[in-house]
């Protein structure tokens, strides 16, 4: 099979596939016949053949999948003109310790935040599927060590979380989060966030929104939520 041939399979394997495919599963396409190595050769020349549209070829935490770019947003809203669902400041504020401290437990959380946190907040950070209880801390009570997940990766359109932005401060986590709900669906932290020094300088709103539109969660009564 000549190189033109693979990736016009890949490129349709990606384009018809609901979610992410990781390498090796795009190996059994062409039965194993090509190695990893080639695989992500054949993405990587992918990803320069869409460099000049509207959509991308990207890796993200569970593989690579084809999503729009941020520009895209404007029009793209034209055809479901629908709010995306908004989170509270206490949601955003909760994501972002988790995200940058992790595992941390719920006390830990209240810590960095200096105040208590409803049990609702985490609960809708769990049902949204981006964080996650990944053992227990071993000491008195065993408090819940949550972590995000691989889901919260993907809707962020990042690979790992090496790729967060560094911030030297939860108040500026926070607001990197918040920008995110103002860009492209699929959430590409490279394209929502500006410089550490503007977004610490911006003033935190009172409601974020991040979203994603591929599976939109509900948002609770913010009003309680601490």
């Amino acid at each position: 099979m000549n190189t033109v041939h693979a990736k016009r399979v890949l490129e349709t394997a990606l384009i018809c596939s609901h979610q992410p495919i990781q390498i090796r599963d795009l190996r059994v396409l062409f039965s194993d016949a090509l190695g990893a190595d080639t695989i992500r050769t054949l993405l990587e020349e992918l990803q320069l053949d869409w460099a000049q549209r509207g959509v991308a070829l990207v890796q993200v935490a569970t593989g690579w999948r084809f999503q729009s770019r941020p520009e895209m947003r404007e029009f793209l809203d034209r055809l479901n003109p629908e709010k995306p669902p908004k989170y509270s400041r206490a949601v955003m504020e909760t994501l972002a310790i988790i995200a940058y401290r992790q595992p941390v437990t719920r006390g830990d959380m209240e810590d960095v935040r200096g105040v208590t946190i409803n049990s609702l907040v985490l609960k809708q950070l769990e049902d949204r599927g981006w964080v996650e209880v990944i053992g227990h801390r071993e000491t008195v009570g065993r408090p819940s060590l949550f972590a995000t997940t691989r889901q919260f990766l993907d809707d962020l359109g990042l690979a790992s979380l090496d790729q967060l932005p560094v911030f030297d401060s939860a108040q500026a986590q926070a607001n990197a989060f918040a920008r995110l709900g103002e860009d492209d669906p699929s959430l590409q932290l490279d394209m929502a966030l500006e410089s550490t020094e503007t977004v610490q300088s911006t003033p935190s709103a009172p409601i974020f929104e991040l979203s994603s539109p591929r599976d939109p969660a509900p948002t609770g009564n913010a009003t309680n939520e601490h």
